[in-house]
């Protein structure tokens, strides 16, 4: 789902051309796809930035369901800024990487989101099509109440998160049949997020899934430079530098925080990845200069799939990518190995 389309890296490499990249949606929801009627629908190619479509996610939600997409921790991405870059040729600008085998189209993934239908009528099932629109893949929630199985049919390579369980065997057994269903990785969450299943697993238990599995294995919910590199150490694919939203995990650090120290640890063995707080293709840039390979979005991207679905998540993404291109060429940096952790200045508040 995630090969590079020669008109798109022909539009990102164009300076002239970057906001051409992300095509204008002209798309309105019905009005019997909202949760409540609304005076106005906004059209998609009114919005400018992501951040606006959460106004547009609230009109379209009760108040319960939107609260659980509402906000999130930025603080430690408003402290990072940009040391911007002249005088270099970035007309052959490439924002595509291979990760776990796969060539993406950029380093932005759609992170795992639960019980999707709060949000659209449709759920997850919309949300694949957004991002496979977009060329974007999509990590598929356990309990997103959309089947696997559909969700990858409509956004081929789709990673599928699980959570843990205290009958290992039962775990191993859902890993294999999102497997067979065609998972192109196995996003294993960790810690306790999952209220209605909270357990934890050890090293051993990683071990047995990652041997049952022809998918490899990513652990999502790694927060110490010493679990990366054990990791990294037991065959582990990938991680993603994660505390579940903060809610799950009330008083743990904010994962861009500790982002370097935990790619530092791996030394480049395995990708690194980030979610949390994602707002702009310039947030997902610094995450790349501070050492991930790729980022997890999941609340702005439910905005999209709230107000506009499919079209909605579809715009999240492109406009991320679009400004991800735009952010790349002021720094200097042609293409995602070129991006340095000197582009980037940390400020102590």
């Amino acid at each position: 789902m995630s090969h590079w389309v020669p008109s798109r890296r022909k539009a990102l490499a164009s300076l002239a051309s970057l906001v051409a990249a992300s095509p204008c949606l002209r798309a309105q929801i019905a009005p019997q796809e909202t949760a409540r009627p609304r005076r106005r629908v906004t059209p998609l190619d009114e919005f400018e930035s992501v951040p606006g479509l959460e106004a547009a996610a609230r009109q379209s939600l009760s108040a319960r369901a939107f609260e659980r997409i509402a906000g999130g921790d930025r603080a430690a991405l408003d402290r990072i800024t940009f040391r911007p870059r002249m005088m270099v040729n970035t007309k052959a600008l490439d924002v595509s990487l291979d990760l776990l085998g796969t060539q993406m189209f950029a380093p932005i993934l759609v992170g795992p989101a639960s019980r999707q239908s709060d949000f659209h009528p449709a759920g997850e099932r919309e949300t694949a099509a957004g991002a496979a629109a977009a060329q974007a893949t999509i990590v598929s929630a356990e309990g997103s109440g959309t089947p696997f199985s559909e969700t990858v049919k409509v956004a081929p390579g789709a990673w599928r998160q699980l959570y843990p369980d205290r009958d290992e065997g039962a775990l191993i057994a859902r890993a294999r049949e999102a497997d067979a269903a065609g998972a192109a990785a196995i996003c294993l969450t960790l810690g306790d997020a999952a209220g209605d299943r909270p357990a934890r697993v050890g090293w051993d238990t990683v071990d047995r899934l990652n041997a049952a599995l022809d998918a490899p294995v990513v652990l999502k919910g790694i927060m110490h430079a010493q679990d990366a590199a054990e990791a990294a150490r037991r065959g582990v694919a990938a991680v993603v530098v994660s505390n579940h939203g903060s809610r799950a995990a009330e008083g743990h650090a904010d994962p861009m925080a500790l982002l370097p120290t935990v790619a530092e640890s791996v030394g480049g063995r395995i990708p690194v990845l980030v979610d949390g707080g994602f707002r702009r293709g310039g947030d997902v840039l610094k995450a790349i200069a501070l050492g991930a390979s790729a980022v997890l979005v999941c609340r702005p991207v439910m905005w999209g799939l709230a107000a506009y679905a499919r079209a909605g998540v579809q715009k999240v993404v492109e406009m991320l990518q679009t400004e991800l291109a735009r952010d790349m060429v002021q720094i200097g940096a042609v293409n995602l190995a070129a991006v340095r952790r000197d582009h980037v200045r940390i400020h102590s508040r």
